[in-house]
């Protein structure tokens, strides 16, 4: 059993990844180019509004489903893989306004405060944190 809950982890991560290095043929996302480019001399670019949403939206998605198989599978208790989607799904709901506020302001704010805030948005930076939370909490013995 543990060989399979092993595994189920990989391909969780696995997944993670493939969001990753698929970004540019499976989302919608200008900014990709963008943020690679010195973007202190390039122009912000062009975007449609409703597909850049549904865009991340969807990338969320996906990166909630594969973090929660992720936590799921190291932990094995529904309670805990139930809080980690609750938190990334607050961090995704605190940090998604900012970022569009951002591109509408034209990154007034700041691009590398922008770029900060997009990571929260696109990447599942969260289950980073949520991980050894979760471990010191098994650790202590807490459920």
């Amino acid at each position: 059993m543990k060989v399979l809950n092993f595994i189920l982890v990989f391909a969780g991560i696995l997944g993670l990844i493939s969001v990753r290095f698929l970004e540019d043929k499976i989302f919608y996302d200008p900014f990709l180019e963008f943020f690679k480019a010195d973007y202190k001399v390039a122009q912000v670019p062009d975007f449609i509004w409703g597909k850049l949403i549904l865009s991340h939206f969807f990338r969320f998605v996906l990166n909630l489903v594969f973090s929660a198989i992720v936590v799921h599978f190291i932990f094995l208790n529904r309670k805990w893989t139930l809080q980690a989607v609750v938190l990334i799904a607050v961090a995704f709901v605190f940090f998604f306004p900012i970022y569009l506020w951002c591109l509408y302001s034209k990154m007034e704010i700041g691009y590398l405060f922008t770029f900060s805030v997009r990571r929260f948005v696109i990447q599942p930076i969260i289950l980073l944190l949520i991980i050894p939370i979760f471990y010191y909490r098994k650790k202590l013995g807490k459920d």
